[in-house]
């Protein structure tokens, strides 16, 4: 029993180092963007410091509801409100912690400990195969194809990722004739029901290709016994989740039907296909995809080679999951590379389908450990210095909140523009979101702020589109900021348009 809670808490350990060094790589390249200041990735701060601040709750939600991501969040802006963090380091903590929840379903689709069996050094190695992909991936794009990186963000659905992991793991236990096995359907119905009313997309990432692969193992007598309770538990959580989700439709802006386009598939054909391309324009983007063929290939195999039905069930999930999402997401006619993240993240779990322990000698096998945990440690404590710089806030963001905050009075700016600076401004409620015509922009954000009925300054960027503006509507003052001008209209007031999303 020592033995295996020292192996348990060292793989826990081994997960968090991967995690900070893998944090540390993003945030030092161009995908910091994506991490820490891209609009759209900014969704659930902006929601929880609303919260914190005591705002009126009145959030216009895209079809997703990011209920497990706004938890996560919450807990770290209260641990950060307690220890004056800034709120990048937040967003940096909640990439460490979303990555090491990754390794933990993976630990649980990998199965009980056994003799012969390592399942805790093989999560490591699925988890630092995942990670080693999101390394390769370096751009500010949000719709580039670089899906592994995605699960350091609050907003790219890291909590459906982990969901859809946990119900594989949850699937395989119960053909490993788990102790639990009895309770297991109740679980995978609670993760199902849960994920669905955070993100629909749960269905089609987890509740029909799973459900596939069990009514097909429901066809033969040996395993039907496991796969109909399953079955069952799976299609009545989502369905469960959908009803459930009827009561929140007040805050849920789009209801995802317009997402689904069949008619436009063989555009999202070429969509998908120029996204590859772009991917295998750089070295390190071959190098990513090469691992990921590679962790295809083994899944494969494995489904085919596999010593019993909990691993084969796994398996057949780590490469019939990516295929049926590719193929459903294009017969959809999507156009989202976000839309497909179960491609990188299923095959890794091959890899704890069957954890063999190798066969090397004891004490080889500690020497071995002994130095990769002394590399992770040496290169997570070189991994801080680089995190630094990128959890303090720019000088124009400081220009921004210097003079907003000096002004007292309330700007607005446009949804790619004004949500950083929102975040990170001393007072929110002096920022709201607008389109171009100054009309209220009812997307992601709280539409209590439209209690205010205009405004006196604009701030633009590059990311704005050209205001239209009357013609005697002409700012008295324009305050450069680095990226940011405030165009300044003194005491006349503009006022907001109606919302609109």
């Amino acid at each position: 029993m020592r033995g295996t809670w020292w192996r348990e808490a060292g793989g826990w350990a081994l997960a968090a180092l991967i995690a900070a060094v893998t944090t540390a790589q993003l945030a030092s390249t161009a995908r910091s963007e994506l991490l820490l200041r891209d609009g759209d990735s900014l969704v659930v701060a902006l929601l929880v410091r609303s919260v914190g601040d005591g705002e009126p709750f009145d959030w216009a939600m895209s079809t997703v509801l990011f209920i497990p991501e706004i938890v996560v969040f919450a807990v770290l802006w209260l641990v950060g409100t307690a220890l004056s963090l800034e709120v990048n380091a937040l967003l940096v903590l909640n990439g460490i912690v979303n990555i090491v929840a990754l390794y933990g379903a993976i630990r649980f689709a990998a199965g009980r400990r056994r003799t012969g069996r390592a399942p805790v050094g093989w999560s490591v190695v699925a988890l630092l195969a995942i990670c080693l992909i999101a390394t390769t991936e370096t751009s500010a794009s949000r719709d580039a194809l670089e899906l592994a990186s995605l699960i350091t963000t609050t907003t790219y659905y890291a909590g459906t990722v982990i969901a859809v992991l946990l119900s594989a793991g949850l699937v395989r236990r119960a053909f490993d004739h788990d102790s639990a096995g009895r309770r297991l359907p109740i679980w995978l119905g609670i993760v199902a029901l849960v994920s669905v009313l955070s993100n629909p997309l749960y269905i089609g990432w987890a509740a029909v290709p799973l459900g596939a692969i069990l009514l097909v193992a429901a066809v033969y007598p040996g395993a039907r016994r496991r796969a109909l309770p399953l079955l069952w538990a799976l299609s009545a959580g989502s369905v469960l989740g959908l009803l459930a989700r009827i009561p929140l439709s007040a805050w849920i802006a789009n209801d995802g039907t317009g997402y689904a386009q069949p008619a436009m598939w063989p555009e999202s054909v070429r969509y998908y296909g120029d996204l590859l391309a772009l991917r295998l324009s750089t070295p390190l983007g071959w190098a990513g995809c090469l691992l990921l063929v590679a962790l295809f290939v083994f899944a494969v195999l494995r489904s085919v080679r596999a010593d019993d039905a909990g691993a084969r069930v796994l398996a057949i999930s780590a490469w019939v999951v990516p295929l049926v999402v590719v193929i459903g997401m294009v017969v959809l006619g999507t156009h989202a590379a976000r839309y497909l993240q179960p491609v990188v993240f299923l095959p890794a779990l091959a890899l704890v389908a069957s954890p063999r322990a190798l066969r090397v000698p004891r004490r080889a096998a500690l020497w071995a450990t002994a130095a990769a945990s002394v590399a992770l440690v040496v290169a997570a404590g070189l991994s801080v210095p680089r995190m630094v710089p990128a959890t303090r806030p720019s000088a124009d963001l400081r220009c921004v909140d210097d003079w907003v905050s000096a002004s007292g009075r309330v700007g607005a700016g446009q949804f790619w523009t004004v949500r950083l600076p929102k975040l990170h401004l001393s007072d929110a409620s002096q920022l709201v979101q607008v389109d171009h015509q100054l009309n209220a922009y009812a997307w992601l954000t709280n539409r209590a702020d439209f209690r205010t009925r205009e405004v006196t300054f604009l701030i633009e960027d590059a990311q704005s589109t050209p205001w239209s503006l009357g013609v005697d509507d002409l700012p008295i003052d324009a305050i450069a900021c680095g990226q940011y001008t405030i165009h300044d209209f003194g005491t006349r007031a503009l006022p907001l348009g109606p919302p609109r999303s």
